[in-house]
């Protein structure tokens, strides 16, 4: 399965909730889905009753494109969350939160997990010494992430030590060094994701 190269708000009016995926351009009257609260598409403005089936895959779809993964990659997720102890549930949202991109998006180095994918790909970071360029690196307690060198001049890197922009408490950076820090594993009440997960483990459970 490709990736989805089309308008980023044509995916929040299909979910119908901001998912966040143009960084600054979602908090201003310029979001898609602010200025037309409807699906897209001829028949976008129906009303329609979704089936149980239906509000699954909405609930699962809305997870996959707010991190920006593909089918395959979510399933294999599912796969380790209910091997894993805990809620299986919130077990799958830590792993994707834990991703190395999503990461760099959460320590405010980008503005969108799709930019941070980008910068994560150019080999800007490196954790624990070590260059990382794979977005889907699942980072761990106590992994230490810092900005090359050559690196610290590019715009969105250099605005983190002005950033006002709120890190989780799952993380730390210092600003002055742009050195980041894991913590800890983040919670559920960390995770800002508008999905009711449970509906996810009911529709790969089937």
């Amino acid at each position: 399965m490709a990736r989805y190269t089309g308008p980023s708000c044509r995916v929040c009016r299909r979910e119908g909730v901001k998912l966040f995926l143009k960084g600054d351009r979602c908090y201003t009257a310029k979001c898609g889905i602010s200025r037309r609260e409807y699906a897209p598409g001829q028949h976008g403005q129906q009303k329609k009753k979704q089936s149980e089936y239906g509000i699954q895959l909405r609930e699962k779809q809305k997870a996959r494109k707010f991190y920006g993964v593909l089918e395959s990659q979510f399933r294999k997720y599912f796969d380790m969350a209910v091997k894993s102890k805990g809620i299986t549930g919130e077990a799958l949202l830590q792993i994707l939160e834990t991703r190395f991109d999503n990461t760099i998006f959460r320590l405010g180095y980008a503005d969108s997990r799709a930019s941070a994918r980008q910068l994560v790909r150019h080999g800007h970071f490196a954790i624990n010494g070590g260059k990382v360029n794979i977005p889907s690196y699942l980072v761990k307690v106590g992994d230490v992430i810092e900005v090359k060198e050559k690196s610290r001049s590019i715009e969105s890197i250099k605005a983190v030590q002005e950033s006002t922009r709120a890190i989780p408490k799952w993380l730390e950076i210092n600003k002055e060094t742009l050195i980041g820090k894991i913590t800890a594993l983040p919670q559920r009440d960390d995770i800002d994701l508008p999905v009711k997960e449970h509906y996810i483990v009911e529709l790969y459970s089937k």
